[in-house]
């Protein structure tokens, strides 16, 4: 029987969004008796912890989170090794090709697997601050391999760890979603992984006029 591999992170009251909005994740509970009965109420940013990306997140005319199918983010993935790459560094062509990139072909799912989120997660806002980055020359080589998504165990995009910034900042993003791609972001675990090539599920919430969203990532593997 196959095996269930959880890719996702846990998030909880102690987990903060990026330092462009700096959202703490809110955490209501109701209950009621005699006896024991909960109902909680959660406010976060939709790019907390585990989520996907849409176009309409740099794009204002892009697909909002319900429009898309969920075929984008199911189906075979090929996980890129970049555990090489350090804190701080802009991960270049050299270090996909490196990592096993070339090996990508039209309609896989990209899994950039640095290690980060796993060491880092929880550790804010050094978490963001330090994090690896993905410049938009990496993107657009990448994207040109034609994969249907791209997923991130680390904080990709370098302006957004700035409180100053423009959505013309957003290069990666723009270079990724312009083409149509999934942005799939707060990977983890990606170690446990046996081979280079997985079975991955991506599904997410399915919201309505927004542009990102929660997801709960996982493989299967023999």
């Amino acid at each position: 029987m196959p095996r269930i591999i959880d890719l996702s992170l846990t998030v909880d009251t102690s987990t903060m969004g990026p330092p462009s909005t700096n959202v703490r994740l809110g955490l209501e509970r109701f209950r009621r008796g005699p006896g024991f009965w909960q109902v909680s109420s959660v406010h976060a940013s939709v790019h907390t912890g585990s989520h996907i990306d849409s176009p309409l997140h740099v794009f204002a005319d892009g697909k909002t989170t319900a429009e898309l199918p969920l075929e984008r983010v199911i189906g075979e993935a090929v996980v890129v090794d970049l555990t090489h790459v350090q804190a701080n560094q802009a991960i270049s062509v050299e270090d996909l090709r490196k990592g096993g990139a070339e090996q990508v072909r039209s309609g896989d799912i990209v899994l950039l697997h640095t290690g980060w989120t796993d060491r880092m997660f929880g550790q804010f806002p050094r978490f963001f601050t330090e994090s690896p980055y993905f410049p938009a020359e990496s993107a657009e080589w990448l994207v040109a391999r034609g994969p249907k998504a791209i997923g991130f165990d680390f904080f990709e995009e370098y302006a957004a760890r700035l409180k100053d910034f423009t959505s013309e900042d957003f290069p990666m993003h723009r270079a990724i979603l312009g083409k149509g791609v999934v942005i799939m972001e707060g990977l983890t675990n990606l170690g446990a992984l046996p081979s280079r090539r997985v079975q991955f599920f991506g599904p997410f919430f399915k919201l309505g006029e927004t542009e990102g969203a929660p997801a709960r990532f996982f493989a299967l593997v023999d």
